[in-house]
């Protein structure tokens, strides 16, 4: 079924004609200078901006992380903007290697309160735009080019008249001139008005002014913008005289990928938000930037270790909640709930241990859930449509019992039918009373009441065991003696002989155990392979901290489990 009528009144995106274009042979090999606008248009976007002592804890959470360019506000605006721009600088918020950008329009009076707003500060960027694009050109300012072009230089003249004195004055102050709704804006004439701007302000390649290009209204694919940037950088006189930095919003939902692919096409900075936050659909997202580049090895020179912490930062001081499926930091990314992606992830981290590798290789996680602090999260959790490794995963990660392959399609069919049955998810919980009633606690039809091992080296070097016991069955005792080469071997034989043929036609195929604590509490699990009278395969599992009594009790459960089922 078709939408209704009515796409037919938009207007397509003419991409801009490009010959030799280079950017798709490129990679992006270092980070860019990263510029958060999370207290600019990150706070204009909520229903509820933040407050004062709200906007302080997220700017020095964005000091925290490393970010080096941050804008605060637009202090022209209101008030509340003026106010927080002044406590930064007063109240000794802002350390040496960090500088302050504010955002003003290209309006005299405005830029007079703006400079009134950043005395005192060390290092600053004045950040001032006007509109641009065709559309607004047409429908908002009923202007030419050469009007708008006024309205830029006009600005730039009175901001480096009036930067003069204060720069005089010891402040390092950098100009940023946006040219708004860029990607709406014929690229020739974009070229001619930011040239304009860079004259004005007497640009130099020692003293570049940063021309910042926004996506303010994503309307193009990724690589159609990269045609346009190169294009434009090109066209560009004295291109060693500009930083170009992009400001991309997320429309059409490819806000990263024109990030990606304008850095591919020459971007050198860019200004983003933490989790994406701001106008409509949202700035493009800073951490999604970031970590992308560190799964290719390229160090983002921000730190993400805690995100957890950043997150709840984040959603206090906004009201604003991640998406559970947001890449690196929600709730579900580093979750499998399918079977095979749970089996494949379970071997990848297996080969990780037993290959001692340096190298991140498990199969459907792009990143050590590790390197973000998220190593006690649950990467697989069980469903309906989990498989056998599921189950396995869960009981090695969070309880410590690393379960032989074979037995992971038994344990895996017992949890999927208790999924099926609830009709939801599993907790590790719920899965660990599933494996404690199936195995641990199952009832002890057969069960070992005493026994004792005595051990005979005199066949050569190989030693000779043998057991006695006794085996409690329906309140009755049976006397039980078997001797072989180990204790489950003896133990097994002594099975054998027991009277009535009570326990017979199981066949021992193998055995696994190991240690489930440290310390001197340390306890053995031992798991059992066995195959039943029908010939069947059915395990047992035995813990104690005599790896001894751990065997024979794996065997009993084995044979226990087996009578129960009919066997």
């Amino acid at each position: 079924m078709n939408l209704k009528p009515g796409f037919e009144k938009y207007i397509p995106f003419q991409p801009q004609p490009i010959e030799g274009r280079t950017w798709p042979d490129k990679t992006i090999t270092k980070a860019p200078v990263w510029c958060s606008v999370d207290l600019r248009d990150g706070n204009q976007a909520l229903i509820d901006p933040m407050n004062l002592q709200e906007k302080l804890e997220y700017f020095h959470t964005l000091v925290d992380i490393g970010v080096k360019e941050i804008e605060i506000g637009f202090p022209s605006a209101s008030e509340t903007e003026y106010e927080i721009c002044r406590e930064l600088i007063e109240g000794g918020h802002i350390p040496d290697d960090v500088t302050i950008q504010v955002l003003v329009q290209a309006r005299e009076h405005l830029i007079r309160k703006t400079f009134e707003a950043i005395q005192g500060a060390k290092h600053v960027i004045l950040h001032f735009y006007n509109s641009t694009s065709t559309l607004q050109r047409k429908v908002v300012f009923h202007a030419d080019c050469d009007a708008i072009t006024k309205i830029a230089t006009d600005a730039a003249d009175l901001i480096y008249e009036m930067a003069q004195p204060v720069i005089a004055g010891g402040m390092d102050l950098r100009y940023e001139y946006s040219p708004e709704s860029f990607m709406g804006t014929e690229m020739d004439y974009a070229a001619e008005i930011c040239a304009a701007v860079l004259d004005h302000l007497h640009a130099t390649a020692e003293k570049p002014v940063i021309l910042n290009l926004p996506t303010t209204v994503e309307n193009c694919l990724p690589n159609q913008f990269a045609d346009m940037l190169e294009y434009f950088i090109r066209k560009l006189p004295g291109r060693e005289r500009a930083i170009i930095s992009l400001h991309p919003h997320n429309d059409r939902g490819t806000g990263v990928a024109t990030t990606e692919l304008g850095l591919l096409a020459g971007a050198e900075r860019v200004e983003a938000t933490l989790f994406g936050n701001g106008e409509r659909t949202g700035n493009v997202d800073m951490v999604t930037l970031a970590m992308n580049m560190w799964t290719q090895g390229v160090d983002p020179r921000l730190d993400f270790h805690d995100i957890n912490k950043i997150k709840e930062m984040y959603e206090r001081c906004t009201k604003m909640e991640v998406g559970k499926r947001q890449p690196y930091v929600g709730e579900l990314v580093f979750t499998a709930f399918s079977g095979s992606h749970q089996d494949a992830i379970n071997k990848g981290v297996h080969y990780m241990k037993e290959s001692g590798t340096d190298m991140w290789e498990v199969p459907y996680l792009p990143i050590d859930p590790a390197d973000v602090g998220r190593e006690y999260e649950p990467i697989i959790r069980i469903n309906s449509q989990s498989g056998k490794g599921g189950a396995a995963y869960i009981m090695e990660h969070d309880f410590g019992y690393d379960l032989p392959k074979a037995m992971h399609p038994e344990f895996g069919a017992i949890v999927q039918k208790e999924s099926d049955r609830v009709g939801k998810e599993l907790q590790p919980e719920q899965i660990f009373a599933l494996f404690d009633r199936e195995y641990l606690s199952v009832p002890k039809t057969y069960q070992l009441v005493r026994h004792s091992f005595q051990e005979d080296a005199r066949h050569g070097d190989a030693s000779w065991v043998k057991f006695q016991g006794v085996i409690g069955y329906q309140g009755a005792d049976m006397e039980a003696a078997g001797e072989g080469n180990g204790p489950i071997d003896a133990f097994f034989n002594a099975l054998h002989q027991l009277p009535r043929g009570a326990i017979d036609g199981y066949q021992f195929v193998d055995y696994q155990e190991h240690a489930i604590s440290s310390g001197s509490d340390t306890q053995a699990v031992c798991y059992i392979h066995l195959k039943d009278p029908k010939g069947e395969d059915v395990f047992g599992v035995g813990k104690s901290h005599n790896i001894n009594r751990a065997s024979l009790r794996a065997i009993l459960c084995a044979i226990n489990r087996s009578v129960r089922q009919g066997n």
